[in-house]
């Protein structure tokens, strides 16, 4: 369904969003319409730079922040590899809103517009993330993959605090992000290939990060995630999304879940598209 145009509503900021969420099936718009409003009020005047996930084709914003762009990820050190249930960006071959979902980050976000077959569709007889809960997949599932990079000297490891070091706690952050979409056919990318890790010119490096799914729309934005729904990130991240989706053997992704050192076992939630002028950046490119 489309996503109905930012307001902030002095009706919505009397009620508490979290009141609004929905036993089962997917919240209404006005839980997501109470949430981007609860954000609006908390960042007010505060002075948070520009934020993410965006919608790739608004080419514009009001959020005057700036920062340096981080360098070329391959001047980086690779720190962590993340995915997100549901392309958190909008643009692309990812532009088919999935729904509210929970109000909390699953069951929403952006599918693959393209047309899958009924071979890649087919079931498979293995979990992939954890038996019956938020973060499990299955064939047809769209995920938007986050290569984060660090101007920190650092080893690649779990979560976002991978990315930063005693020396310093203020990197520059750069994130490689690419959409995938799942499928059960054994002769599509191996996720295990796609997040291998190795050493580069001295930097820790992705090595097998897709060079074919479109030249990179580049922006300014922040951290993600469901948990910023409701306020500001005050992380700043140079952003990299490939606008091609590229298909993955689902069984890939149960290999990886199994046997990776990032400690990840399942999708990560989706946050909000970000909508407000004022909490996005101008795009470039």
């Amino acid at each position: 369904m489309p996503l109905s145009r930012f307001a902030l509503s002095t009706t919505a900021l009397l009620v508490s969003p979290s009141l609004l969420l929905a036993e089962g099936g997917p919240v209404s718009d006005d839980v997501i319409a109470a949430q981007r409003a609860a954000l609006a009020a908390e960042t007010a005047g505060k002075g948070y730079g520009p934020q993410a996930p965006r919608d790739l084709n608004t080419l514009t914003g009001d959020n005057a922040r700036t920062f340096e762009t981080a360098p070329a990820y391959a001047q980086m050190n690779l720190c962590n590899i993340h995915f997100h249930e549901g392309a958190e960006h909008s643009g692309g071959e990812f532009t088919t809103y999935i729904g509210n979902g929970d109000g909390k980050g699953y069951n929403t976000g952006f599918a693959y517009d393209g047309e899958l077959t009924e071979a890649e569709l087919a079931p498979v007889d293995y979990p992939v993330g954890p038996v019956g809960k938020n973060g499990a997949l299955e064939p047809g599932d769209t995920i938007e993959v986050h290569y984060v990079h660090t101007t920190a000297l650092v080893d690649p490891g779990p979560t976002l605090a991978s990315c930063l070091s005693e020396a310093i706690i203020n990197p520059q952050l750069r994130v490689e992000t690419q959409v995938f979409v799942l499928v059960n056919d054994e002769t599509a990318a191996d996720f295990v290939d796609l997040t291998e890790v190795g050493m580069v010119d001295g930097y820790h490096q992705a090595l097998n990060i897709p060079s074919d799914t479109g030249t990179p729309i580049t922006y300014a934005g922040s951290t993600t995630g469901p948990s910023y729904n409701e306020k500001g990130s005050p992380i700043q991240v140079s952003w990299s999304v490939r606008p091609r989706v590229q298909k993955v053997h689902i069984g890939s992704i149960a290999a990886w879940f199994a046997d990776n050192i990032f400690d990840e076992r399942k999708g990560h939630g989706v946050r909000n598209l970000v909508i407000n002028p004022d909490l996005i950046s101008n795009i470039d490119s």
